[in-house]
């Protein structure tokens, strides 16, 4: 597969004309290192998952540290955090020399806390997600957006089966002490078939036969690693009585898809996940458009106890909220704004900057419409679009 741009690039070359190091986060397998190596073709490599250079790193880190002539990336930092504070030391020296020294880490709470500890003021964090559409129109709600499977899409499957495994046996053995790993495979299907729900601890442990605080701390690995999304409610003075949990998504559509046995397009729209499913599609390319960008992640829902919902609202970039209602129909109708109506008749007070139905793309239908006064319809692929700051593309 041919290197593909991504949109994150424009801000990592801020970030090293900014700061001395720069931390790229992320899931795994979403190409962290190819596009650092892409990007930075004449800088040393190392790879900190080769045992003999683990070794050297722990036993004499200065001798491996003046072996290098920066800039240097190390790929997966997190294997040997002691590295921070003897890179730290180097910095400081050199205070004014920037983007010398690049990490890649994919489990993020052992890596953000060597950077909190010893990379504080001196190092950039930013986080690469799985390809947004925005990025290549090869990212689809059945595929997904991890590089290698929308690379060899017949092969999903295996790719999809292989990742779990893989993310089993490293993160989440690494962080936590699962004795079952069986019990955790289960869990992470039952999670899947809860896409795009109001978060229920007890009703996900009820049926695993664990406490709520084992499936707590399995909830935290899964968000800290980038596998699942919890979005947190909308927080308004709004005189309604509102719930307070959050929704949980898996975090990317392919890997959903795999999780709940839709093996293709068909499947997918005979399916009764395809709701949910396109929404937490929907969700994940805001949060990708987000970091993308440099910015953190913000993105919430609104449920009230009446019944009211609306699925996302987050910072419009040009000040504002943008108020999102996702429907996997590709035929959008005027009776679908009426929760959107309702909340902005509410918000009355601050109304939100922009509001949006966006629905599939049908074939010869225009990208953006219409439907009543202040709110349009747009398909997926316009407003990942306007996400960007992008002119719309053709129908």
């Amino acid at each position: 597969m041919r290197f593909i741009s991504r949109a994150i690039q424009k801000v990592i070359r801020e970030a090293v004309r900014s700061f001395p190091a720069m931390v790229l986060t992320g899931p795994r397998r979403t190409g962290k290192s190819t596009l650092l190596r892409h990007m930075f073709p004449h800088a040393q490599y190392i790879l900190l998952e080769d045992p003999d250079i683990q070794s050297r790193a722990r036993s004499d880190p200065r001798a491996l540290l003046e072996e290098l002539h920066p800039p240097v990336i190390f790929d997966e930092i997190q294997n040997v955090p002691e590295l921070f504070p003897y890179i730290r030391t180097r910095i400081d020296q050199r205070p004014r020399e920037m983007g010398k020294w690049l990490f890649t880490g994919s489990q993020e709470a052992p890596l953000m806390q060597g950077v909190t500890e010893s990379m504080a003021g001196r190092a950039a964090i930013l986080q690469l997600l799985p390809f947004g559409l925005v990025e290549t129109e090869r990212v689809t709600l059945l595929h997904g957006g991890y590089p290698e499977a929308i690379a060899r899409p017949t092969a999903r499957e295996l790719w999809f089966s292989s990742y779990i495994q893989t993310y089993l046996e490293r993160d989440v053995r690494a962080m936590i002490n699962i004795r079952d790993l069986a019990t955790f495979r289960r869990f992470l299907a039952l999670l899947a078939s809860r896409h795009g729900q109001i978060l229920n601890k007890t009703d996900l442990a009820a049926p695993l036969g664990v406490s709520v605080p084992t499936l707590g701390s399995w909830l935290h690995v899964l968000e800290i690693t980038g596998q699942i999304i919890l979005v947190p409610p909308y927080f308004e003075n709004l005189g309604k009585r509102l719930v307070k949990s959050p929704k949980v998504y898996v975090g990317d559509s392919g890997l959903a898809c795999y999780l709940l046995g839709i093996r293709s397009q068909g499947d997918l729209d005979r399916s009764p996940f395809l709701g949910p499913l396109f929404e937490g599609y929907v969700g994940g390319e805001i949060l990708k458009s987000q970091v993308n960008q440099g910015r953190r992640k913000e993105l919430y829902h609104f449920r009230d106890q009446q019944g009211l919902e609306v699925d996302f609202l987050f910072p419009h970039p040009n000040g504002g909220v943008w108020m999102v209602e996702c429907k996997a129909s590709k035929t959008p109708m005027p009776a679908m704004a009426g929760p959107l109506e309702s909340l902005r008749r509410a918000m009355s007070a601050h109304p939100p900057a922009r509001v949006s139905i966006v629905h599939r793309r049908a074939q010869n239908a225009p990208a953006s419409t219409g439907l009543v006064p202040g709110i349009e319809a747009i398909t997926i692929a316009a407003f990942v679009d306007a996400l960007a700051g992008r002119k719309k593309r053709a129908a």
